[in-house]
């Protein structure tokens, strides 16, 4: 695996906003980092893609993703160093593999498959689709929104990570989540 496929290992809690697009990943993960004055790893591909559209009116290829993966473990890590207890994470790794796997087959990139399973985070909060389906330029699934919820949900069992599905207005999202976080806050605390 490429050394900047590689994620440092502070000791710290680790969540991660996972789920199809437009299910309010992004505004979440900014309320729980401003909540806990935490640091906030923003989505790499958004920025990324964006500027692609702009320059060239062209949607994310297969090529692209080695790149943006490099991009999200690269800003993870630089908000790892930053964090303490907690870091935020505005998706990962595992969800570039997954939009591979949805977009492009069943047989990604080999180092993709290995740094999203290498990586470990304390939670995914995967987010349900019951917020408005927003446009934008990035996003182009309006009427596949059950069956990519479906997808991504799959990809976190396959991966054998510990998920808890987000759904509800934001109030009860936000309350969930930081009833989660905070349990596990707690716990790392007394591991100390």
């Amino acid at each position: 695996m490429p050394k900047q496929l590689e994620r440092s290992e502070p000791p710290l809690v680790r969540v991660v906003l996972f789920g199809p697009e437009s299910t309010g990943k992004t505004t979440l993960s900014r309320q729980l980092s401003e909540h806990y004055r935490a640091p906030w790893v923003a989505e790499f591909a958004r920025d990324f893609l964006q500027r692609k559209w702009d320059a060239q009116k062209e949607v994310c290829s297969e090529a692209d993703l080695i790149d943006i993966a490099i991009g999200q473990v690269e800003s993870e890590n630089q908000a790892a160093e930053q964090a303490d207890p907690l870091l935020i994470c505005d998706t990962d790794v595992l969800e570039t593999l997954a939009y591979s796997y949805w977009y492009f087959g069943s047989k990604a990139d080999e180092r993709l498959e290995e740094s999203a399973q290498q990586a470990e985070y304390d939670l995914y909060l995967l987010t349900y689709i019951d917020t408005p389906w927003t446009p934008d330029d990035l996003r182009d699934q309006p009427d596949a929104r059950p069956e990519l919820f479906a997808h991504f949900k799959n990809c976190l069992e396959r991966f054998d990570r510990n998920f808890v599905i987000l759904k509800g207005d934001p109030y009860t999202r936000f309350t969930r989540a930081t009833e989660l976080i905070d349990k596990l806050i707690h716990a790392a605390q007394n591991k100390r």
